[in-house]
């Protein structure tokens, strides 16, 4: 009788620690699935255009930080130019396809406007059009994607940033998860520096196959990654010294705008500039370097 009643006390034990660990499996593989956040999806959904029969103009999604031009007109290079403060000029495919272009200055009077190449470097104006913005959100514009740091949601930085911030729910920390990533997994591309082509665009998965890139791509993976991830990010070009650069910003809520940041040390954020913190890893030098604000002056925010 004592025999049967220890077995049965034994069996009950061994099921309940089995479910325990069953259950304890369950909730890590929980924690350690990869979050994909909803990616922001650019439409041209048609309730807002301008057109003239060179160019079409979709304002249909202006609040949420974005136009959304194409070409019809021919085979000819096209350029587009955003104004309110400061004129963005942008390279546009002539197949006839859609391109999105962000409207960075917050709320306000733009003007976009759409040259075609006639000769060389001279462009004549084919259309021009006013489009008065009331931005639904003014972080709209740095959580969606555009002609700089293109993604979709089946892109392979989505899913790469996904996985590498699996079980992470701090936005910080997923900051910090992605700035790592780049340095570590990205080697800086010299030859591709002095030969790229001035209208290069980056693409950010390519720059993940490869593993190289220059500044441009690192900037572009970064931003692209975070921005799948919900946490607003500006690319920005502008001068490091005399020469022409990119680098990162990141809005974390309860901080605001955390400008040329390379990483939070628990105290204070540094500088958030994957090129050269990848180039220089334990470099003095180039660390003091990129933490002086002095040393980054920014011209273009994307």
């Amino acid at each position: 009788m004592f025999r049967k009643t220890l077995r049965r006390s034994l069996q009950k034990g061994l099921k309940k620690t089995r479910n325990a660990v069953i259950l304890g499996l369950s909730a890590a593989a929980l924690i350690c699935t990869p979050v994909f956040a909803q990616v922001r999806t650019p439409e041209s959904s048609g309730s807002v255009t301008y057109s003239n029969g060179n160019a079409v103009i979709d304002a249909s999604n202006a609040s949420q930080g974005y136009v959304m031009v194409k070409y019809t007109g021919g085979t000819s290079r096209i350029k587009v130019r955003i104004t309110k403060g400061t004129d963005y000029t942008y390279d546009l495919n002539a197949s006839g396809n859609y391109e999105v272009f962000p409207l960075t200055e917050g709320s306000g009077t733009y003007t976009v406007k759409v040259f075609q190449q006639v000769q060389g470097t001279s462009y004549a104006q084919v259309m021009s059009q006013t489009i008065n913005v009331n931005l639904a959100d003014e972080l709209s514009p740095f959580l969606y994607p555009n002609q700089f740091c293109n993604f979709r949601a089946d892109s392979a930085v989505v899913s790469t940033a996904a996985s590498i911030t699996a079980g992470v729910s701090d936005p910080l920390s997923k900051v910090q998860a992605i700035y790592n990533y780049a340095v570590d997994n990205i080697s800086y591309d010299y030859q591709k520096a002095a030969t790229v082509q001035s209208g290069y665009l980056p693409v950010p998965d390519s720059t993940l196959a490869s593993k190289t890139g220059i500044c441009f791509d690192y900037a572009a993976v970064m931003t692209s990654m975070l921005r799948s991830q919900d946490i607003p990010t500006k690319l920005v070009i502008g001068y490091t010294g005399g020469a022409y650069h990119a680098w990162v910003s990141v809005y974390v809520t309860g901080q605001g705008w955390v400008d040329n940041i390379i990483y939070f040390d628990g105290v204070n954020w540094r500088y958030m500039d994957p090129t050269f913190a990848s180039s220089g890893k334990g470099n003095a030098a180039i660390t003091s370097y990129i933490t002086n604000p002095a040393n980054y002056q920014a011209k273009f925010t994307y």
